[in-house]
């Protein structure tokens, strides 16, 4: 009995030892776990620069940039801010689209938030400053002059600040003071001036969360410890896009556009002048219209201009008004899509950009034009013409022939069938051709003399016949 008993304490013993060593080994891997998915589980801390003007170019960037931030799922978006301000209608666009992102945004303001970036700034839920920083200044100016512009647009402004900062909980009349010194907001601000905040007083009237020496800073002082941190980058397409906006190189793109097309006609059949300048086309279009600066209606004027130009060539006789209207309409449109204007509305233009694109395009025009007078000649004469110009004569006696009519026609007359400015219908006994002169204006039913038949196009002038003029 005595055995049986020790036998049963010692089972028993053994028993609660199996169930301890299990809870134990239970709680360590169910910690192990814990531990695991927590850090799987890490936030994403998705951080974008706003270190430039507010144009077409940084609106494109912050879209591009929230829909990465979209795709990786993060949890936390930080924008860092350096910017004296820009184009209203596109840092409104970019306000639109902070306030629409799901994630809680922060702003670190490490030197400006000037003008636009103030309207930014405030459209995030969090707002920190480094020292010595400033936020404010939102007065609307021309981009011309600098100069303050009309009350409509400082009305539309103000409206955009009071909005944005009564969806974040923030003082909708100290936003509405930053852009107009008319507005005076008890104990902050007098009448006459505009509110511009340093750190320390964004802090103290509850206009910024709190200082801050960087973004790690900023991470550690909204309570977000452990993180993944990831830097938006534009990609390699978009860098190159970015590249060509530069307007010396789109001078240059333009000097290829137009020199290409003036050789092409020059040499037709060759193809690589021509190759070359829609080449130049592509690189130049392509940048601006998915920047926002190129218009559908500036693209439809370029092209207008062109097709002005060509009949001006082909179908017009002379030069004049439908030439130098074709070369107006075609540079202005060049031009216009270099700069972030509203129709012919350059109030928010910069001074300095409407300027660069002027330079740019009459640069690029007057180079295309030196190069069509002193780049003709040594064209011919390169290896790479001769590779792929014909470089012998093919002489009318060992049997080569240019043209298309069985007979020689040269010297045969006829008579205008249609107007001929330059090109038209012509009858030379009985039939009809196609037919072209040299730039003179030939009326129906005058009398022609063919020149020249090389081709499949007739060239023929106006015909007198010997010995009228004496009779009359």
């Amino acid at each position: 009995m005595e055995h049986y008993l020790n036998k049963k304490v010692m089972y028993s013993k053994r028993h609660v030892y199996n169930y301890l060593q299990f809870f134990v080994l239970s709680s360590f891997c169910i910690l192990l776990g814990f531990t695991s998915a927590n850090a799987q589980q890490a936030p994403k801390v998705f951080v974008m620069e706003i270190r430039a003007e507010i144009d077409p170019r940084m609106n494109r960037y912050v879209e591009l940039a929230l829909e990465e931030a979209r795709g990786q799922e993060v949890d936390y978006l930080l924008i860092d801010m350096d910017t004296y301000g820009g184009a209203v209608n596109d840092a409104d666009d970019i306000r639109a689209m902070i306030l629409e992102f799901e994630k809680p945004v922060f702003v670190f303001i490490n030197k400006n938030a000037a003008s636009a970036g103030a309207l930014i700034s405030i459209a995030c839920d969090s707002i920190y400053m480094q020292k010595g920083a400033n936020i404010g200044a939102a007065t609307v100016v021309n981009g011309g002059d600098g100069s303050k512009a009309p009350d409509k647009y400082q009305s539309y402004m103000r409206s955009m600040m009071r909005s944005t900062a009564e969806a974040n909980g923030r003082n909708p009349q100290i936003a509405e003071a930053m852009v107009d010194e008319n507005l005076e907001v008890e104990g902050i601000s007098n009448a006459g001036q505009v509110i511009t905040f340093t750190a320390e007083e964004a802090i103290e009237y509850d206009f910024c969360e709190g200082l801050a020496d960087d973004i790690e800073d900023v991470l550690e002082q909204v309570g977000i410890g452990e993180y993944t941190l990831v830097k938006y980058e534009l990609d390699a397409t978009e860098k190159i896009i970015s590249f060509f906006l530069n307007p010396f190189l789109s001078g240059i793109l333009i000097l290829v556009m137009l020199g290409g097309i003036y050789f092409e006609l020059q040499t037709p059949g060759i193809g690589f002048p021509l190759g070359a300048a829609i080449l130049a086309a592509v690189f130049y279009f392509v940048p601006y219209y998915l920047n926002g600066l190129a218009e559908n209606w500036e693209m439809i004027a370029f092209i207008i201009g062109i097709a002005l130009i060509g009949a001006e060539i082909f179908v017009v006789p002379g030069f004049g008004i439908t030439g130098i209207s074709g070369i107006i309409i075609t540079l202005g449109a060049l031009a216009l899509m270099m700069v972030d204007n509203d129709a012919f509305d350059f109030t928010y233009v910069n001074t300095n950009a409407l300027r660069n694109a002027l330079v740019a395009t009459l640069g690029g025009a007057m180079g295309a034009i030196i190069l069509m007078f002193l780049g003709a000649s040594r064209m011919a004469d390169s290896a790479v013409f001769k590779r792929v110009a014909l470089q012998e004569t093919l002489d009318k006696d060992d049997g080569y022939s240019s043209t298309f009519h069985e007979n020689d026609m040269v010297g045969l007359t006829g008579t205008a069938e249609t107007v001929l400015r330059p090109s038209g219908k012509v009858m030379i006994e009985d039939q009809l051709y196609d037919a072209s002169t040299r730039g003179d204006y030939i009326n129906k039913g005058e009398l022609i003399i063919v020149i020249s038949d090389s081709g499949y196009t007739l060239k023929v002038k106006k015909y007198e016949i010997p010995g009228i003029e004496d009779d009359i």
